[in-house]
C-alpha cells in the first residue's frame, strides 16, 4: 500500500509540472539551467540569478535501503533552500520515515555552503565548501563538511559533492566519506535528463573492517524539469543500491545518500517538487 501511494504521488507531481510547463511561453536558451535542485543526491549552491528562497517536498521509497532520502520504507521530507547573499547558500531539511517493518522515526539536517570559486552567475563553474550538523533516524548526532562542485552551460550541467562526516557514536567510523556526481543534458526546452552516481563508505575499498558494512554504490537515471516562468520544478532519480565491498561489521542507521541495511543490496527511488517563494 505504501509503495503504491508513493508511485501515485510521483505520477501526480510529474503530470502537474508538465502541465505547468506546457502553459508557459517558450523557454529562452539557458534559462532552464537555473534549477533550484537539479540533482537528487548532490546539493548545489544558489546564485543571485536564481530563485532565492524555495520550499521543497521530497518523497522516497526504498527496499533494503536507509538514509536521508529514505530507508527501508517511505521517507517524507520538507526542506528550505535559500540564497543568503555574498555567495552563501542555506539548506535545511526535516524527515519523517515510515518503515516497512513498522514504526515511525525522524531526522533533521542543516548546513551553510559558500562558493569560493565562481558563484556570482548561474552559468559557469562553481566550487564551494560548507559546514553543517544532523541527527539521523537512530538519534545519533553528527557534524559534517561538504565540498561542492558544479558547471552549468546552456545545454548541459555537471555537479558533485564530497561529504566528510563525524558521528558522535563509538560504533561508527571516525570519519565517513560520501561522494556523488551527476550529469544532465537538455532534451527539450526545460527538460533535462542524465545520470547520477553515489558512493558511500568508500574507505571500505581499503579497510576490511569498515564499521558500516563496506563500500556501497548507487547509479541510476536522473531527470529535472524547471520551466522558466513557473514557480514549480520537478526532479527524479533512483536505482539499485549495491555493495562493492563487504565487511563483517553490521551497518548503522546513519544519514547517507545511499542505503545500507545489514549488508543486503536494495534499491531506492526519490522524487522532489520545488516551489519558488519569489518570482
Amino acid at each position: 500500500m505504501k509503495k503504491h501511494l508513493f508511485i501515485n504521488a510521483i505520477i501526480t507531481m510529474l503530470a502537474s509540472t508538465l502541465a505547468t510547463a506546457q502553459t508557459k511561453p517558450d523557454i529562452k536558451p539557458g534559462a532552464a539551467t537555473m534549477a533550484v535542485q537539479p540533482f537528487m543526491f548532490s546539493v548545489n549552491t544558489l546564485t543571485q540569478n536564481q530563485p532565492k528562497w524555495n520550499i521543497n517536498y521530497t518523497g522516497s521509497y526504498g527496499e533494503r535501503a536507509s538514509g536521508a532520502f529514505g530507508y527501508d520504507g517511505v521517507d517524507q521530507q520538507v526542506s528550505v533552500k535559500g540564497y543568503l547573499g555574498n555567495r552563501l547558500t542555506l539548506y535545511a531539511n526535516a524527515d519523517l520515515g515510515f518503515a516497512n517493518a513498522g514504526g515511525v522515526t525522524s531526522a533533521q539536517q542543516a548546513e551553510v555552503i559558500r562558493d569560493f570559486v565562481g558563484g556570482r552567475q548561474a552559468l559557469g563553474a562553481r566550487f564551494g565548501v560548507g559546514l553543517g550538523a544532523n541527527r539521523d533516524f537512530s538519534n545519533t548526532a553528527a557534524i559534517f563538511s561538504r565540498v561542492t562542485a558544479a558547471f552549468d552551460a546552456n545545454n548541459w550541467r555537471l555537479g558533485g559533492n564530497m561529504k566528510f562526516e563525524k558521528a558522535f557514536s563509538k560504533s561508527r567510523d571516525g570519519i565517513d566519506l560520501i561522494t556523488s556526481i551527476g550529469f544532465q543534458h537538455r532534451i527539450a526546452k526545460s527538460f533535462f535528463a542524465g545520470i547520477e552516481a553515489v558512493g558511500q563508505d568508500l574507505e571500505g575499498f581499503w579497510e576490511t573492517d569498515e564499521a558500516e558494512g563496506g563500500a556501497k554504490l548507487l547509479i541510476g537515471p536522473s531527470i529535472n524539469i524547471a520551466p522558466e516562468r513557473s514557480r514549480l520544478s520537478f526532479s527524479l532519480c533512483g536505482g539499485p543500491v549495491f555493495y562493492a565491498t563487504r565487511s563483517s561489521v553490521l551497518t548503522s542507521a546513519a544519514i547517507r545518500d545511499v542505503g545500507n541495511l545489514a549488508s543486503q543490496n536494495g534499491y531506492t527511488v526519490k522524487a522532489m517538487i520545488a516551489f519558488n517563494l519569489q518570482r
